[in-house]
């Protein structure tokens, strides 16, 4: 078994359609556009399925998409209760060998007991009841565990953040946790980040807000480049320690560095803007653009380090406001998984 990096091929990307019982509730409009756009660049590469709370959010999101003129053939809904629609940390992480998988069903806290979250650690196994996937393990592990924590090369390497997983398991030492993570993403080795932080984010410095392992070898990861910026310290520090880190071959990594978004602010709350939180489908590269001068050039970036792939932006401000960005609001399925 290993966790499959996000370029491998995959079968669907899982979403939720926001909605009034959802903390979207005050800008809904808003935020149903943006789930629109994202899904209708889903959707010209491979199947998004939509988990909708009932028949009336159902109705909804039909409604919404048929505006993008989306093929309804690339478009799965399925009917369950969630709090809220952060599918990159209540979903399935699957992992494979071969045509065998294992669906590991970590313990959901809504970030270490922020929000209620009763619901959304019970996604995985409605998915499973609802026989989603092929025969699969499923893999309860009552252990707290957001997907948006952890990045894989699919080769065995990890990627995390120590404050994440630190501020999760306070108890634990280092070795400690990085044991549980070895053992259920059957991998070989854990990369830890010491450094970076991103204010506005409430996950506690999730590794897909800054630093994103790429194929070749290579590191994305958000920078910033103004002394001024109260971030400047942490990304620095923060990119100087992934330059210092090493490939399985012993290497150093090809990094690229993101430019930095101006501050975008919210009735003076200031909002996680990161290029890093962009998704990786069949084909194609989803990434958060808001309506900064530096959105053409971070796609430009991750584009160069995901060749081959065409580059789609993605409205992402009614996102942030919620303190997440696109690749958090979803989950790839490997490809062979879906019944």
């Amino acid at each position: 078994m290993r966790l499959p990096a996000e370029w491998e091929p995959q079968a669907a990307i899982l979403v939720a359609w926001p909605h009034a019982g959802t903390d979207w509730a005050e800008r809904l409009e808003a935020v149903e556009a943006t789930y629109a756009a994202l899904i209708a660049g889903i959707t010209r590469f491979q199947t998004a399925i939509v988990l909708v709370g009932d028949e009336r959010v159902h109705a909804r999101a039909e409604e919404c998409l048929a505006r993008k003129s989306i093929d309804p053939q690339r478009v799965r809904y399925i009917e369950l209760a969630y709090d809220d629609t952060w599918l990159r940390d209540s979903g399935p992480i699957t992992l494979r060998d071969g045509t065998q998988f294992t669906l590991d069903d970590f313990r959901f806290t809504g970030w270490g007991g922020k929000f209620e979250a009763s619901l959304d650690d019970r996604i995985v196994g409605e998915l499973i009841a609802r026989k989603l996937f092929v025969t699969a393990r499923h893999r309860h592990v009552d252990w707290a565990l957001e997907g948006g924590a952890i990045e894989s090369d699919g080769q065995g390497t990890i990627l995390t953040t120590w404050k994440c997983l630190h501020l999760r398991h306070p108890q634990l030492s280092r070795a400690e946790i990085e044991a549980t993570l070895l053992d259920t993403l059957a991998a070989k080795r854990v990369l830890w980040l010491d450094h970076g932080h991103l204010e506005g984010d409430d996950t506690d410095a999730h590794i897909d807000t800054l630093a994103r392992l790429a194929p070749d070898d290579a590191i994305v990861f958000q920078a910033c480049d103004d002394p001024a910026d109260n971030h400047y310290a942490e990304l620095k520090a923060m990119a100087e320690e992934l330059a210092a880190l090493r490939t399985l071959a012993g290497k150093p990594y090809t990094l690229h560095a993101l430019p930095w978004p101006q501050p975008i602010l919210d009735e003076g709350r200031r909002l996680a803007a990161s290029y890093a939180n962009y998704l990786i489908i069949n084909g194609a590269v989803l990434v958060p653009a808001y309506g900064d001068a530096a959105d053409d050039e971070a796609a430009r970036i991750i584009g160069r380090a995901h060749p081959g792939r065409e580059i789609v932006q993605v409205p992402c401000r009614s996102l942030i406001w919620q303190n997440g960005s696109l690749h958090c609001v979803t989950m790839q399925l490997p490809h062979g998984v879906l019944r």
